[in-house]
């Protein structure tokens, strides 16, 4: 799967990796549903941070349909529960 993270770059990771990354991606759901801001600053850069250790860079040249989208790193709370609604960014 390619992730692209917004304002960076994207990575190739595994299938094998999708669902470790939605249950990061769950962490992040959570903690922006009960608006709980320590929560999110732990959960979301985690998210990231597995993201970026796991994969590996998509090359500038390369031409790929990003599978999932992530929000930029400065997200906000706010900002984030504009993003991550129904399912999530990483559907199941």
């Amino acid at each position: 799967m390619i992730v692209r993270i917004s304002g960076e770059d994207q990575y190739r990771l595994p299938d094998s990796d999708s669902e470790h990354v939605s249950e990061l991606e769950s962490a992040v759901i959570a903690a922006v549903e009960a608006c709980d801001e320590a929560a999110f600053s732990q959960a979301f850069p985690a998210l990231l941070d597995y993201v970026r250790g796991r994969g590996t860079p998509v090359g500038e040249d390369d031409l790929e349909t990003s599978d999932h989208i992530l929000p930029p790193a400065d997200v906000t709370l706010h900002e984030a529960s504009l993003e991550f609604t129904g399912e999530g960014l990483i559907p199941d």
